[in-house]
């Protein structure tokens, strides 16, 4: 491949040295080499600021959702290349769809939480508005726009798929770009992934960079608009935390570091169960799988101490079946580890275990391999290890990064939970039982110490993507050692690039900066149904006020008998008397809303093509025989969809009663056509 290229200031860029030696992780041969040298940092930022950012925040959030989810369509089509150039890795076939599906997997999650959960506008409204003043003339709301900075990630070598996407993603949606800095044992697979990227042509010019090599004086130009995020070990997190460049701007720093993952198995789960069966085969699983490499996997194994011989026995006769080798050859469980140094630093981490543990599985110095030479080769042996004694502190201070993980005995609990917060904070926990009450007393008691706790059983099993596979829906982050940062958590992870803002104004300034009719803002009643009104017609604020329409006794009773619902406070006089609530017979609630829909709709056919749901409802003053019903129909909020001829209405909706209270207020949901049919 020789020497890799940075993609920088719209340009690729070679270095201006011969750089360092990559390898192949299973042959030792040379892969490529990599150097940033002749790169100039603070230009590649201030292009992403001044070319990519602007570029992004003209599109709305559903346009960049259909960005990421064309890009998502492209790179799968270009997944074989990827698998093949991956396995140079040490990754076997499925460790590289683990990666690399699972990448392109957060593509399309973005995508679709982009359209289904944001607005198709640049502004996200977060909450409801707030009244400030008892006339309501002064209201607040908060908004969330786009930092002006680009979003840097300084990744580690385990994914170098996954890892740039996980972050790219959510930066993208939020209209912030993205430079990315991979680690240098892996950084040809990133660098082939940016490649893809910039052929399909895609993305908006400086939306993503790409800097292979070492990040040099990178961090001296971050500014408070930027944000850093990062992932490796907790000591280089505690020294990018405190660089200069970002303690002084107050820049946003995010870290996903190692941490030593549990797995606990419940004291019901004997062997027989299935849930004993789920807990060996996961923690083989967790131990093997990217040859351990993983900062999800399971570290600490925590079995009750009359189970653990029988776990020992379990998982050694699993382990005694995973075949080491050229992960390209058929039959092969587990590959390389991604360099000859990893492999000496999992050999170094062991010998420490080793004074607190002792081998039941496997050889550090010794393994037999398929296709491959295990000297040139950066392969070792999965080993499982046994600390009889618990309280020792080895097994909750040290990790091996690599095929390792250590069996521990417990007696209660109690002692299960404070043996747990002993790892002084993890990215994920796993909890395998039958017992729901076990389950609760565990989950509560280690969530402190967690970013995401799987609980596994007989139910879940089959559905469950496992211990160690994050989620995009859900926050992959963990607390303390773990890093203290949260990536992803589907929304969550869009916000945090953006800054959060508080907007106090009048109601009718509140609605021009959101985009949004807020109630207390002038309303447009022009004489023409906003049910006429296509979306290119329709404005927000537009409204119909409709009624009045009395509510009998008769009406009461037909809807009782019609629908079923005989509750007594609308049959039972002397029952609903007595009702402190009521004091006589009410109409339905859903009475009400049924009269308020006759009320307002425009029955003809017209630009509104369906109502689709109510949300928010809410019961406010009981409607008794005899009162007068009015209702307001005001279009709250509009949003084109980008690939249909129609989009979505949400109307504010306050039916009142002759005195003025509203007595149901509640938003009606509409699909409405673009343009008007004649």
């Amino acid at each position: 491949m020789g020497s890799l290229r940075s993609y920088v200031s719209g340009a690729w860029h070679a270095p201006s040295d011969e750089g360092a030696p990559l390898y192949d992780a299973g042959t030792g041969e040379e892969v490529a080499r990599i150097s940033s040298a002749g790169i100039d940092m603070g230009a590649a930022l201030a292009h992403g600021r001044a070319v990519g950012g602007p570029a992004l925040r003209e599109l709305t959030f559903h346009q960049r959702a259909a960005l990421l989810k064309a890009l998502a369509s492209h790179l799968r089509e270009h997944r074989d290349e990827l698998y093949a150039l991956s396995a140079r890795t040490g990754a076997t076939l499925g460790d590289s769809k683990f990666d690399i599906d699972g990448g392109i997997g957060v593509l399309f999650a973005y995508a679709s939480k982009g359209r289904r959960e944001l607005p198709n506008d640049t502004v996200y409204v977060e909450g409801d508005v707030e009244p400030l003043g008892k006339g309501g003339t002064f209201v607040g709301q908060h908004i969330a726009t786009p930092l002006r900075g680009v979003a840097v990630q300084i990744n580690a070598f385990n994914f170098p798929v996954w890892g740039p996407l996980e972050k790219f993603a959510p930066a993208f949606l939020a209209g912030v770009p993205s430079l990315v800095k991979p680690a240098s044992q892996t950084a040809y697979l990133t660098h082939r992934l940016v490649e893809l990227v910039v052929e399909s042509g895609l993305l908006p010019e400086g939306s993503l960079q790409l800097v292979c090599g070492g990040a040099g004086d990178l961090l001296d130009h971050v500014t408070s608009q930027d944000l850093v995020s990062f992932t490796g070990s907790a000591a280089t997190a505690q020294r990018l935390r405190s660089h200069p460049a970002l303690v002084r701007n107050a820049t946003r720093f995010n870290a996903e570091a190692d941490s030593l993952n549990l797995s606990i198995l419940g004291p019901d789960a004997g062997p027989g169960t299935p849930e004993f069966d789920l807990y060996v085969k996961q923690l083989v699983t967790e131990m093997t799988v990217k040859a351990g490499q993983k900062c999800t996997a399971i570290r600490r194994a925590f079995v009750p101490a009359e189970l653990i011989d029988d776990v020992a026995r379990a998982a050694s006769e699993r382990l005694a079946k995973v075949t080491v080798g050229n992960p390209a050859s058929e039959g092969v469980r587990m590959g390389a580890l991604a360099s000859l140094e990893q492999r000496e630093e999992v050999r170094r981490s062991l010998k420490a275990l080793l004074d607190a543990a002792r081998i039941v599985s496997g050889d550090p110095e010794h393994v037999d391999v398929v296709d491959a030479d295990p000297e040139r080769g950066a392969f070792v042996s999965p080993v499982l290890l046994r600390a009889d004694d618990p309280e020792r502190a080895e097994p909750h201070e040290v990790e091996a990064f690599g095929p390792v993980s250590t069996l521990l005995p417990y007696t209660s609990t109690e002692q299960v939970v404070e043996l747990a917060a002993r790892g002084h904070g993890s990215l994920v926990g796993s909890v395998v039982t039958g017992d729901a009450a076990f389950a609760r007393d565990v989950v509560l008691g280690v969530a402190p110490w967690h970013g995401r706790l799987l609980v596994l059983d007989s139910e879940d099993a089959k559905e469950s993507t496992g211990h160690g596979s994050p989620l995009p829906n859900l926050v992959h982050g963990g607390p303390g050692r773990a890093g203290g940062g949260e990536e992803m958590g589907g929304i969550r992870g869009v916000l945090h690039h953006m800054q959060r803002t508080a907007v106090q104004a009048s109601p009718r300034v509140l609605g021009e900066v959101t985009g949004r009719w807020v109630p207390g803002a002038p309303r447009n009643d022009d004489g023409v149904h906003p049910f006429r009104k296509s979306l290119a017609e329709l404005r927000t604020g537009d409204t119909v006020v409709a009624g009045p329409r009395t509510v009998t006794p008769e009406d009461i009773a037909h809807f009782a008998e019609f629908t079923g619902d005989t509750f007594y406070a609308h049959t039972d006089q002397a029952a609903a008397e007595a009702n402190p609530l009521f004091g006589g017979i009410v109409a339905h609630g859903y009475l009400v809303v049924s009269f308020a829909a006759g009320l307002f709709v425009s029955p003809e056919p017209g630009p509104v093509l369906a109502n689709y749901g109510l949300e928010n409802l809410r019961f406010l003053t009981p409607v008794k025989p005899g009162d007068e019903l009015t209702v307001t129909l005001t279009a709250r909020q509009i949003t084109p969809r980008e690939n249909a001829d129609y989009g979505e209405v949400r109307w504010d909706t306050d039916v009142t009663n002759a005195e003025g209270e509203s007595v149901a207020r509640y938003d009606v949901l509409t699909l409405v056509a673009k343009e008007a049919t004649r």
